[in-house]
């Protein structure tokens, strides 16, 4: 399976999690080992944003995939 692959296959994994908090996760893009993601709903603007992003979604990530570098939330 290519790295892209794997990556949204863990992004649609954690995705129920989001949408029953009333947010959810699109995958934008990756390039030069950076996860380019998209929060959305309640998830783009809540006070957790950079916990859940850091400590949840890129824990994840990196965990499958070791050579990416960082997991970054676009506007």
């Amino acid at each position: 399976m290519e790295t892209r692959e794997v990556i949204i296959d863990i992004i649609d994994h954690l995705r129920p999690f989001l949408i029953n908090d009333g947010g959810d996760i699109e995958f934008v893009k990756y390039e030069n080992n950076i996860v380019y993601i998209k929060m959305m709903g309640a998830c783009s603007n809540c006070h957790m944003l950079d916990l859940t992003l850091k400590e949840g979604i890129e824990a994840a990530i990196k965990s499958e995939v070791p050579e990416v570098k960082e997991v970054i939330n676009i506007n």
